[in-house]
Order: C-alpha cells, then structure tokens, then sequence
C-alpha cells in the first residue's frame, strides 16, 4: 500500500512515495531516503512535519558527503564505500562524491559506472566524472559515445574530453576537439599545452602558449616543465624569474627539472629559498629533494629533511614514505630504510620496490628475494619495475637459474610485459657469469633493437672473461649506434691489454685519440663534516695528501699481512709489476677511504661513493681494512662493508680468511702447530679465544711474528663475533 503526499518547499515541488516497509522521498535538493524501519512506523499525517525535519535531513546529508571525501582523500576507497551504503538520505552531491572516488582509481570502471547507473538524475558533474573514468581506463572510444551522449554538453565536459584524448597520447584528436570547443577557458588552454608538453611537442605547444589569451600561472608552469625535460634548464629558469605570481607546482616544476637535469645542488637552493619564503612543500617537493640529496649522496641533510617531514601534516603519505625508504636505502643505510619501510601505514607497489631495490643494490639477495615473497603473500600485485629489481637482485648474487625462471615467470604469470630493461638486466646477469654465448643470443633473439648499454655489458664482460672474439662484435655493434662513445674503445683496449696484446691496446688507444672520444674519469668522494672531498686516481691535489699517502703505506703493510695479495690484472697497462701496485694503491676509492680512516672518529661509518664501477682489485682491498665500518657504493651497486668484510661475500669470506692463513702458517713455518692450527678458521671457537689468546702472550717468537698472530687474532675475534648466526 502506498501514500502519495505533494509537498512544496521554498526550492521546488517534490512528490513523497511512502511505503509501509520503506520511505522513498525527494527533499530539497534530490535528495533520496531508502529508511528500513524494524517496525511499521506511523505515518505523517501533516505537512509540516517534513518542513521540522528539512533542515536536519540536509545537515545529516552534509557530514556524510564530507566524510566520504575525506576518506577519497586519504585514499580509502573502502571506507568511503561503507559510509556511503550507511546512508539513509543521499543526494546527488553523495552519488557524486563516491563517484568521484571510483572514477579516479584505475580498474574501477565497472564499479564506477554502477554507480553512474544507479543515480536517479545524473548532473553535468556526473557526467564528466564518468566521461574521465572511461580516459584513465584507456577505453577512449567508449569515452567518444558517452561523450555524444550527454544531453547538456558544459565547457568542463569539453576540457575533460581535451584532457582525455591529451593523457592518452592522442594530441591530434584533442586538437580537433579544441578547434571544434565553441567556448573555451583558461582551464580548456591549460589542457591542450600541458597535453603537448606531455607528449614531448615543445614546439607546438609554444605556439599555442603565444596564442593563448591568457597565460597564467599554470600555463606557464607547463612551459617551465616542457623546457626542463628537453634540457634547456636557462629557458625554464627565465620563465621562473619573469613571473610575477607562483603557485607551489610552479616551484616544484623547477626542482623537479633541477633534479632530473642533475643539477641537485641547483635543486636545493631554490628548495631552501623556498622554505624561507614560507611556502610549505608538498610530498611532490619533498620527493624532489630526497631525490637530489640520494644523488649527491648527502645523507645528513637527507636526515635533516626527514624530521621536517616528520614534524608536517604528510609524514604519513605514501609518496614521501617511499621517498625517504629510497633515500636512506641510496645511502648505504639499510637499516632506517628498513625501518621506515614497516612504519608505514599504506604502502604501494612503488614501496614495496624501492626497499626490494634497496636490498638488491647491497647485494643482499636473500632479503630482497624474500620481501618480493611477502609482497605477493600480502596480495599486492608485482609491476614491471618490481623485476627489474628481482634481476638486480639475482645479478649481484650470480643466481643464473634463478634469474631466467623469474625472467619467464613474469610474462607467463603475471601477464608484464617483458622490457628492454628486463632484457638488459638478463644480458648482465649471463655475462658476469661467465655465459657469454647465451648472452650474446639473447641480444640476437630479442623482440627489441639492443641499445648501447647492453652491449657494453657485455663487452665488460668479455674483459673479465678474456673472450676477445664476442668483445670485438660487441664493440663494433656499439661504435655503429655511438661512433664516438669512449667506453667501447676503453673495454675494447681493456681485453686486448688482458690478453696481453698490447700493439693491438694501443691501436684502439690510438683511435680513440684520433676522434677525440673522452673517456668519462673515475672519481671517488666522501663527506667529512659537511664538506665533500673529490679525488681522482693518483690525486695530487688535495691537502691532506701526505698524510693519506702515510696511511695507504700502513694499510698495504697490514692487508698483506693479512693475506692480500694486489690484483695486477686490475691495471692494464705494459708496467712493472711494482708500478702496478703503487697504481692500485693510489686509486681515488682507496685515497677516499684512507682520509675517512684519520678524519673521523671511529665510531662513525665511513661512506665513499664513486660514479663508476669499482674495480676489482678496490673491492678485495676493501675487505681487508678492518677495525671501522665502511659502507662503499659504486654508480650501479652498494656494497656495504663490515670491517673489512662485504655482507654479501660473507659465504666466500671462509674460503678468503682461510687462505691468507695458509699463507701466514708458510712463512712462519717456526710457529708452534697448536697456535697455527687455532688460527684456522673452521676449527676457530669463542671457546678457544682465551687460549689462543694466553698462547701468543707465551710464544717467543720474534716481534715481527707476534704481531701477524695478534693481527689475524684480532681479525678472527671480530669477524666472527660481527657476523650474523
């Protein structure tokens, strides 16, 4: 049984359904009541009750619509769905607000367009969220019908389709749509040059901006953006400074392209000049700056700028969390990466990643490897990126097998396509294990065309492996693509000298001259209270030169002592092999390492960053250093050091330690044999530390001798009492 009662309020005449299960009604401003009473409620028999209630029902209506925003906001989709199916009234601003919610997140079209379907009276703002849903979920030709079929067709419906097609890349078809637009707005020209300076069309997109009636702020920012990601940072910075008024995208345009053009320091000037302004970042900035602080390997001030977030209203978004996860992780400091990382309230894919990375890049393979476990049990979905960094992982570790079955798996179970980075990644994994062949047939059978970086990953390779027929394929491809890229006649003369064919070396050499190719100098820095020092091989500049010459000497004395013996094919040059030695130990990584040694106190990390790969003969004299911690990290790859030891060679370090020991026990061949054979490793026991130690105190040996059973003594006791059970 139904009652119809016509009311009129002070906006319009609404017609009431009463039901006895249930109350339908349209008040004021569409609104919609669904009431579920647990018993038949008396109905109202007067007008003038629902005029009482008027008020109340649109306040009621109110909170709720701003709890679902808020919820959309933060990114809760959920929760904004459980508020919005407990309302009892709902109004078209209610139906929007959720929409809104769905529209915005990929994969939420159907859900989105049930929701389209379910309101009573759609309004322009309904149409246009749902027209922009159709765009985020690529289905553009859905988008065009839909778009047809809106009955009232505002300037926002427009823009929203310019919009569309501009995101989608198709900047012809949004053209004709502007063309075609019969009003247009400052929004409607915002969108067409932000769609060409997306698309990389700088020229098209200035020639609309001088078109433009009005170039405001966000016009403008657009052309700061487009000028910053085609390099030319003086055109963007000219605009900055001519403009009168800025918004914060307009800052962070310009910190971003600082970034992106590496110019980190440019970056942070502009980040502190801005903050003395008072203009307070956003995640974007502080992204942008944790990026520039990661590069120039600035972990204090990284530090500094992690309180400020800490003591801002977005310490708790995703977007900066990940940021200061990637930043400490870029640093060499696993652990408050780590530990930021299971802070954090929500995490996305791009989290998971960077601390998957993080691991990958120190070469820890077996955290990295487990934390891609977890992700999937948590049921976040990997991307593309999440297996470029399984690769790293597996690549650093030499995990051939591994590699390939996740390089299948990707494709085969997870539906990614398999990129030239993928692919990139697997040519490095097969050459530095040795299997050039199959490396080298991967680059032929690839569906894409091989750029320069992976051949010359694999013509490193074929340095390391002496295999000079694939090094000359590879360095000819190379040349073809870069006839003037240095590091292939480098590489090329590197295997021809690792051969020992030295005529052939400096033939390449000699070429390399004749087209005047630069090879890119290695370098090594290492901050000591806030001040950067810079070296460069066989340094003979910098002040504290003498006195890093002294230590160097000290250290050599010792590592040899401790068993290490110089990788002379490191220097691939027709010297002695005395003059091989003195060229490794003055490598900018070792000068860099020896003034942290005698700058800073012991207690605190040595961190030398270098922007190119460590040579081999650094990497094992590094793990000789022992006494202090040192955390090294290379362009491509951390490695962190323990006293002397690197985390991911702590199963090699046996075989290592073992043999240095061997080396001690022939050359002191007078040592009592209880004391030598204590000192082996594998019969080494906590136990036993006392008696070794009371042994060496009795043993009358000479001075000389005592002191090497001290020293691997030491070396024993905190090694073993730092490695991980």
């Amino acid at each position: 049984m139904h009652h119809l009662l016509r009311l009129k309020t002070s906006k319009r005449i609404v017609q009431v359904s009463f039901s006895l299960i249930s109350v339908c009604s349209q008040i004021s401003k569409h609104v919609y009541c669904s009431l579920s009473a647990p018993a038949i409620q008396p109905l109202p028999t007067q007008p003038s009750q629902f005029h009482t209630n008027l008020s109340e029902i649109n306040r009621y209506i109110v909170s709720y619509n701003k709890r679902i925003t808020s919820h959309i906001q933060c990114g809760d989709l959920n929760s904004a769905l459980q508020v919005f199916q407990s309302m009892k009234m709902k109004n078209t601003v209610s139906w929007n607000s959720i929409l809104a919610g769905f529209s915005s997140k990929p994969g939420k079209l159907k859900e989105a367009r049930q929701l389209f379907d379910g309101i009573a009276e759609p309004d322009n703002i309904s149409y246009n969220l749902m027209l922009a849903c159709y765009f985020r979920n690529g289905d553009v030709e859905t988008a065009k019908e839909f778009f047809r079929k809106i009955p009232i067709k505002d300037t926002a419906s427009w823009n929203t389709m310019i919009s569309g097609l501009s995101w989608n890349r198709m900047m012809d078809e949004a053209r004709e749509f502007f063309a075609a637009m019969p009003r247009k707005n400052a929004v409607t020209w915002n969108v067409i040059i932000s769609g060409y300076v997306e698309s990389g069309n700088m020229e098209s997109a200035l020639e609309l901006f001088e078109e433009a009636p009005i170039k405001g702020v966000v016009v403008k920012t657009s052309i700061i953006t487009g000028y910053m990601r085609s390099g030319k940072v003086e055109l963007a910075e000219k605009t900055f400074h001519e403009m009168l008024e800025r918004n914060l995208v307009t800052w962070n345009a310009m910190i971003s392209g600082y970034v992106e053009n590496g110019r980190g320091e440019d970056a942070l000037k502009l980040f502190k000049k801005m903050m003395e302004l008072d203009i307070q970042g956003n995640p974007s900035s502080m992204s942008s700056v944790l990026l520039a602080c990661s590069n120039l390997s600035m972990l204090k001030l990284g530090k500094q700028i992690h309180q400020l977030v800490f003591k801002s209203p977005i310490c708790f978004d995703t977007k900066v969390g990940t940021s200061l996860v990637s930043m400490y992780c870029k640093s060499g400091v696993l652990e408050d990466g780590w530990e930021l990382f299971m802070e954090m309230r929500l995490k996305d894919v791009v989290t998971w990643n960077a601390m998957i990375s993080g691991y990958a890049q120190h070469g820890v393979t077996h955290k990295a490897l487990n934390l891609f476990n977890e992700m999937r049990n948590q049921g976040m979905k990997p991307n593309s990126n999440t297996f470029i960094g399984v690769l790293s992982a597996c690549n650093h570790a030499g995990l051939v097998e591994l590699g390939v079955h996740y390089f299948e798996k990707m494709q085969k179970d997870y539906g990614i396509e398999v990129k030239s980075e993928h692919y990139a990644s697997m040519i490095d994994l097969l050459g530095r294990a040795g299997k050039l062949t199959s490396a080298l047939d991967l680059i032929k059978r690839m569906p894409y065309e091989p750029h320069s970086a992976m051949y010359g990953s694999l013509l490193g390779a074929c340095r390391v492996y002496k295999n000079l027929e694939i090094a000359e394929f590879a360095a000819t491809k190379l040349l073809n693509l870069e006839p003037s890229n240095p590091f292939a006649y480098v590489q090329l003369a590197n295997v021809y000298a690792a051969k020992k064919e030295w005529d052939s070396a400096r033939r390449v050499r000699r070429a390399m001259k004749d087209i005047r190719a630069i090879k890119t100098p290695g370098y090594s820095w290492i901050e000591i209270k806030n001040v950067i020092h810079e070296f460069r091989s066989g340094d003979r500049l910098h002040p504290e030169l003498k006195n890093i010459h002294r230590k160097l000497n000290e250290l050599e004395k010792k590592m040899k002592l401790a068993g290490y013996v110089p990788d002379l094919q490191s220097v691939l040059h027709d010297v002695t092999e005395d003059e091989k030695e003195r060229l490794l130990l003055l490598h900018s990584e070792k000068l860099a390492i020896a003034l942290g040694i005698i700058s800073l106190p012991l207690s605190e990390a040595i961190r030398v960053f270098k922007n190119l790969r460590v040579c081999d003969d650094c990497h094992l004299a590094t793990k000789y250093i022992s006494a202090i911690e040192v955390e090294y990290r290379a362009n491509h790859r951390i490695v962190s050091m323990r006293h002397g030891i690197a985390l991911h060679d702590l199963n090699s370090f046996d075989l290592h330690l073992n043999k240095a020991l061997d080396s001690c026990i022939k050359i002191f061949e007078n040592v009592p044999k209880e004391y030598l054979k204590l000192l082996r490793l594998d019969e080494f026991r906590r136990s036993e530390n006392e008696q070794l130690h009371r042994g060496i105190q009795r043993y009358e040996g000479s001075s000389k001798e005592i002191q090497v059973l001290k020293l691997i003594h030491e070396v024993l006791v905190q090694e073993l009492s730092k490695r991980p059970h």
